[in-house]
């Protein structure tokens, strides 16, 4: 698993309960705000499963491409935006 599944996994519940805080207390912007970390927390649980199943492809890989291919999936690791 990768860090950006945990992180997701992370953001979508801490999303979930400041949304549920805010529509218990009657704040639009709390409800706001964890809705948005709820979708970002899907986008980067997404975005790692995509990676994990690349890890699986790299494997099946011809050997001369398998160190360009490990290569490319450190940088998506470490530059999700860029990626």
């Amino acid at each position: 698993m990768t860090d950006q599944r945990i992180e997701g996994a992370a953001d979508q519940i801490e999303g979930k309960v400041q949304s549920d805080l805010g529509r218990l207390t009657g704040d639009t912007r709390a409800q706001v705000e964890g809705k948005l970390k709820q979708a970002k927390g899907q986008a980067l649980d997404a975005y790692g499963r995509v990676i994990d199943g690349l890890d699986g492809l790299v494997e099946k890989a011809p050997a001369d491409l398998r160190e360009p291919a490990r290569t490319g999936l450190d940088f998506a690791r470490r530059k999700p935006l860029l990626t």
